[in-house]
């Protein structure tokens, strides 16, 4: 039985797809649905049961399917980068996963959970998943600050080696529909592209990088999922680990990508950065995926176009999930 938190949400639920597509329906599913379009992230999947992530630390004490659990993959987490109230996240993003870890690992349950780029703030210190970097990081945002709190918990509890960390770079891709403005740039470029044959991007405020080359490690979803498999599949691997390409590209390279794959002449609009954001602006993330590729994982190639192409021209252009192309 593997249980998975954040099911009904991007990665979540793309996760739940993969799993189905391996052979895997003993599954649970924690989240809420919410007055939105997630339980459409599901449609068409296979799973046991759906449970109320308010519910769940109860239902872990009474229900028998609870004993049953050989996996734990939590990814349900408030990821508004935006969001101010550090109250809140703390509650979602920190204690919450604390009491979900410490129930997994004293029953000797695999426990995989979300970390973030986030926590490397403005990237001073450079993107190394060194464990001893840690400590020093100074996240940007609240958001970063509670992953940053989380990733430390593990660190000076000793669980290190009995967890499996996911420090998610520019994840993109089917099934962030529901995500609002905390979707991808390439989610929110297809609709402006399409209809006005333009994109709106963020000026620079950096005296270090013109407009339109503000660099992100933008990773797609398959390979995300990829990655996640692959660590399941191997019990050897333990800790936390980056998960991004190493392979940056700009916002430019983006646009262009975004205008080649709807066959249309690249025009962008550079707009200034609100001001409530502009001093939390990153304005390059880059993956050191050394750690990661020790253990022999096959080296990530630059598929950004591809990827873009992929996810432009069969879902957004047709309005499909991602499970729709996995033949489920």
């Amino acid at each position: 039985m593997i249980l998975v938190t954040g099911a009904f949400g991007f990665i979540g639920s793309t996760l739940v797809a993969r799993l189905n597509q391996l052979g895997y329906t003993d599954l649970i599913l924690v989240d809420r649905f919410g007055a939105g379009f997630k339980w459409k992230n599901i449609l068409g999947l296979r799973f046991q049961k759906v449970v109320d992530r308010n519910q769940l630390f109860d239902l872990l004490q009474t229900e028998r399917w609870a004993s049953q659990i050989t996996d734990i993959f939590h990814f349900g987490a408030n990821t508004d980068t935006t969001q101010t109230d550090a109250d809140y996240l703390y509650q979602w993003n920190v204690d919450y996963s604390i009491k979900l870890c410490n129930w997994a690992i004293a029953r000797g349950i695999r426990f995989f959970y979300a970390s973030s780029a986030a926590v490397y703030g403005d990237g001073a210190l450079g993107f190394s998943d060194d464990p001893n970097l840690t400590f020093r990081l100074k996240p940007l945002n609240a958001y970063g600050f509670s992953k940053w709190l989380f990733d430390k918990y593990i660190l000076e509890n000793d669980y290190y080696e009995k967890v499996v960390g996911f420090r998610f770079f520019n994840v993109f891709g089917p099934n962030e529909y529901h995500k609002g403005r905390m979707a991808s740039v390439v989610y929110h470029a297809f609709p402006q592209v399409s209809k006005s044959k333009k994109m709106v991007l963020f000026q620079s405020h950096h005296p270090h990088y013109k407009d339109g080359e503000q660099t992100r490690d933008f990773i797609y979803i398959d390979e995300v999922l990829d990655a996640i498999v692959f660590a399941f599949q191997r019990k050897e691997m333990v800790g936390i680990f980056n998960l991004g390409t190493e392979i940056p590209h700009t916002f430019y390279q983006l646009a262009e990508a975004v205008f080649k794959a709807l066959e249309t002449p690249v025009n962008i609009e550079y707009i200034p950065t609100p001001e409530h954001i502009r001093e939390k602006y990153q304005y390059y993330t880059c993956a050191d995926m050394s750690r990661w590729y020790q253990y022999n994982f096959p080296k990530f190639q630059d598929q950004f176009q591809n990827h873009i192409s992929n996810y432009i021209q069969n879902y957004l252009s047709q309005g499909k999930y991602y499970s729709e192309n996995l033949g489920l």
